[in-house]
């Protein structure tokens, strides 16, 4: 009776071991995966580690996109506080002045520096490919 006892504990430890380690692995994925969003003023606010990929989100400056070859330089603000960023690539065609933007990307010495930009956009907004259809609908 002593033996088959031992055994089913030791059945259970190894189980929970398993059980511990698989929901490790998966938390640990999660985890490498979660880009953090910030705005600007929470961002400059945040001790951010040095290396970490974040999410700043705002709106893009009036008058600060310039562009230089492939590299495109603009200012990401939130109305209280800017931050400068840095991309190289292509944009979303809806990425424009005064608009809503997600950059994702890391900040240091200062600066934003983007690797991806998501360009946002209101609850009115219709693919111009639909604009035609939706006319024919309100006549």
């Amino acid at each position: 009776m002593l033996k088959s006892r031992q055994k089913r504990l030791q059945k259970f430890f190894i189980i929970l071991l398993l059980s511990v380690a698989g929901i490790s692995l998966v938390l640990f994925s999660l985890n490498s995966k979660l880009d953090l969003f910030y705005s600007p003023t929470e961002m400059l606010a945040s001790e951010l580690k040095l290396g970490s990929r974040i999410k700043l989100g705002g709106m893009v400056k009036i008058g600060s996109i310039r562009r230089v070859d492939t590299d495109i330089f603009f200012i990401v603000t939130d109305f209280e506080s800017e931050v400068p960023v840095t991309f190289r690539g292509i944009t979303p065609d809806l990425f424009k002045e005064d608009s809503g933007v997600v950059a994702l990307g890391y900040y240091q010495n200062g600066s934003f520096i983007a690797e991806q930009i998501f360009a946002k956009h209101d609850e009115n907004y219709m693919p111009p490919e639909l604009m035609p259809v939706s006319k024919k609908n309100d006549s």
